[in-house]
């Protein structure tokens, strides 16, 4: 069965509390995976760990940060149907839906790219969509 961890600083933590629950399939109802809840340390070292990584980020020229959210972009393409999968399998969604669902959340990230890749997949331009604003 599928553990599921932490991740803090950086690295996979397993969780030391001793505590866990199950994760179903809502399509199925059978438990698909084990998540592990956060002891009170591991809390306080997540939380350490990204206070003490905000100020570097903070710090990061713009231009940088956008490379780091368009290899976000390019490796959340790259397993897009794996994604939804996952989405499906936790959430009880259609694979379309979950599908919808990944490309709407990629579109906050950074909609001129989503924009640009769409395109490229479906043969289609934003420009040559039908506009669904209202007067």
């Amino acid at each position: 069965m599928r553990e599921i961890g932490h991740f803090i600083g950086g690295k996979a933590v397993a969780g030391s509390s001793g505590r866990s629950g199950d994760v179903f399939n809502p399509n199925t109802g059978e438990v698909q995976a084990k998540v592990s809840f956060a002891s009170k340390s591991e809390m306080e070292q997540a939380i350490a760990n990204a206070a003490a990584a905000q100020p570097a980020w903070a710090a990061t020229n713009p231009q940088r940060r956008a490379r780091v959210l368009f290899k976000f972009l390019e490796l959340a393409q790259k397993e897009f149907d794996s994604l939804a999968k996952l989405l499906s399998s936790e959430h009880g969604k259609t694979f379309a839906d979950s599908k919808g669902d990944i490309q709407r959340g990629l579109e906050v990230v950074a909609p001129a790219s989503i924009y640009s890749r769409s395109a490229s997949r479906s043969g289609s331009s934003p420009a040559s969509r039908p506009s669904t604003s209202q007067p």
